[in-house]
């Protein structure tokens, strides 16, 4: 089973690429996670890579569509594979689709978890996390017995800067000007299932096997 997983912060991609992992027995490849390797182990591409990153540039296109194709050539791959957080435009998902063709294997399906932007919004503003212990709280999903207050350790609750109703915004306005474009590459190339990422969590999980039992 080769696998892309989409989808926008807030919609639960996390916890669906554990379960697909879990039941499917396939490596879980995101991007955050080879330049980690690659950077420890001081590898050419993530020596390459450093050199853009220590400089606050983005690490070009080619050099991580480079680092990709290195991870899938690796023997945990053979038998499939989901990548999340990659491709991220055009322009990556056809350097993925030339790679793969070279290598003689093609993708399966593209698995977008799709929910509302207004639904993103309060999942994601919602959050609190407590400062001793770093316990993640959500005021309507998911709230402290006593308001402010850490269940867990008694310490302070605080929403982090990154999950105020502006920059959440932006960085929903940032996937979707990025992502669409490859949502419809996808749909095009009849590889695109869309999933509805608003169910409860153990129900768009059994939706995501049903669809990966049809592509087998």
């Amino acid at each position: 089973m080769r696998i892309v997983l989409l989808g926008p912060p807030g919609a639960g991609k996390g916890t669906q690429a554990a379960n697909i992992v879990d039941e499917y027995n396939i490596p879980h490849i995101s991007t955050g996670d080879i330049f980690r390797k690659n950077l420890k182990e001081n590898t050419k591409l993530g020596l390459k890579a450093k050199e853009y990153m220590d400089k606050g540039l983005l690490v070009p296109d080619e050099l991580v569509v480079d680092l990709v194709k290195d991870r899938l050539l690796q023997d945990d791959c053979k038998q499939g594979f989901m990548l999340d957080g990659f491709p991220r435009t055009v322009f990556q998902a056809e350097a993925l689709d030339a790679e793969l063709k070279k290598m003689n294997i093609k993708l399966d399906v593209v698995l977008n978890v799709d929910v509302k932007q207004e639904l993103l919004m309060s999942r994601l503003t919602g959050r609190h996390v407590c400062k001793g212990c770093g316990a993640t709280y959500h005021i309507s999903n998911n709230p402290p017995a006593n308001a402010g207050i850490c269940d867990s350790c008694g310490g302070e609750l605080y929403q982090r800067a990154d999950d105020t109703e502006e920059t959440v915004s932006k960085r929903l306005q940032v996937y979707n000007d990025q992502t669409q474009p490859l949502i419809d590459y996808y749909h095009k190339a009849n590889l695109l299932k869309n999933i509805d990422g608003e169910k409860e969590i153990g129900q768009v999980f059994e939706d995501i096997k049903e669809i990966l039992a049809g592509v087998k």
